[in-house]
């Protein structure tokens, strides 16, 4: 079982994550740290860039570059919880855009445990896009 601990700063709405050494600054008013509702959008979005960078170097696809832009909905009023995400993967390199459409596709499906932890009433909108590395 995974273990994490978060300890007040003494001052606001800051505190301190640690896991195993490493340390996170939360503010839950985002503006010396991560606000909560900020790192579980940064959580989503890192667990399914990690799962396509694995899986199109499984595929023995040349990928050089990997930016996803991320937007979360939340609704007006509380629980101010997130209603629908969309995520936008920029690839460059030497990558098939099917074989990279796939690679998000299967994150989503089956790989992701941040989106699956989450995915019974949250709406998911995600678009690839694939260039060549323009130096080689």
């Amino acid at each position: 079982m995974e273990q994490i601990q978060i300890e007040w700063c003494g001052d606001g709405l800051k505190f301190e994550g640690e896991r195993d050494g490493i340390r996170t600054a939360i503010d839950g008013e985002g503006k010396t740290g991560t606000s909560p509702v900020s790192l579980l959008l940064q959580s989503l979005t890192a667990c399914t860039a990690a799962d396509v960078v694995d899986i199109l170097a499984k595929g023995r696809q040349d990928l050089h570059e990997l930016r996803v832009t991320a937007r979360g909905e939340r609704r007006p009023e509380p629980p101010r919880r997130y209603t629908r995400f969309e995520l936008k993967f920029e690839i460059v390199g030497d990558v098939d855009p099917k074989k990279a459409e796939r690679a998000v596709q299967l994150s989503f499906d089956t790989y992701c445990s941040v989106y699956h932890t989450l995915k019974d009433d949250i709406e998911l909108e995600w678009k690839v896009s694939v260039r060549p590395d323009p130096s080689p």
